[in-house]
C-alpha cells in the first residue's frame, strides 16, 4: 500500500471510530423465546436413563413498548401468527391432546384467531414460512382458548407449556400478551 493511502487511513481512522462511537445502539423490536416439557419414560434399574422426549414451543417475542397487545386479535376473524417475525412452532416428540383435539407428533406452525364467540389456537401442518404467510388450507385443527384478563399487563410475550403439579405428562398452554391470557390444556397421548 503506499505512503499517501495509509496516511488518508490514517487520517480518516480517527473520525470513523468517533461517528461509530455515536452511534447509539438499539434494541430489537423482538426476540426470541422457547418453551419446553421434557417427558421422561421410566427408568429400568441397571440400564441407562432412556432420552427424554420434548414438546417444544419456539416463538418470536414481541414487545409492547407503550402500544396497546395484541392488536391482531381486537377483530373478529383476523389471524394472528403467535408470536413475530417466523411462524411460531410447535414440535413433539410424542402425540398430544391439545384440549380436545389429537395432534400426532410432529412439528406444526401456530398461529391464534378471534372469532365471534372468543378464540381459537390454529395448528396449522406448515412449517418454516415467514408468520404472516397462514394457508388456512393446511389448518391441521382449531382448538378453543379459554380468555381472561391480567390484572398487570404482560410487556412481552410469552408462551407458555405449564406442566402439571404432579408430574404427570400434561398441563395447561397459555399465551400471554397485554392484558390477555389464552389457555388450554395439553397432555402426552
Amino acid at each position: 500500500m503506499s505512503r499517501r493511502a495509509l496516511a488518508a487511513i490514517a487520517l480518516l481512522a480517527p473520525s470513523l471510530a468517533a461517528a461509530q462511537a455515536a452511534a447509539p445502539l438499539r434494541a430489537g423490536l423482538s426476540g426470541r423465546a422457547t418453551t419446553e416439557v421434557a417427558l421422561n419414560p421410566p427408568r429400568v434399574a441397571g440400564q441407562p436413563a432412556p432420552k427424554a422426549m420434548v414438546v417444544k414451543i419456539d416463538y418470536g417475542q414481541p414487545h409492547a413498548r407503550g402500544r396497546e397487545v395484541p392488536t391482531e386479535l381486537a377483530a373478529p376473524g383476523t389471524v394472528w401468527r403467535t408470536g413475530a417475525n417466523t411462524s411460531t412452532t410447535l414440535n413433539t416428540d410424542v402425540d398430544l391432546v391439545i384440549g380436545s383435539a389429537t395432534v400426532p407428533k410432529g412439528a406444526y406452525s401456530l398461529f391464534t384467531i378471534r372469532t365471534a364467540d372468543g378464540y381459537e389456537l390454529i395448528i396449522n401442518t406448515n412449517t418454516g414460512q415467514w408468520g404472516t404467510q397462514y394457508d388456512q388450507s393446511k389448518d391441521f385443527v382449531r382448538v378453543p382458548l379459554t380468555a381472561r384478563t391480567l390484572a398487570e399487563p404482560r410487556e412481552s410475550l410469552q408462551i407458555a407449556l405449564v406442566p402439571a403439579a404432579d408430574q404427570s405428562p400434561k398441563g395447561m398452554l397459555t399465551v400471554s400478551w397485554g392484558k390477555l391470557e389464552l389457555s388450554t390444556s395439553w397432555a402426552a397421548k
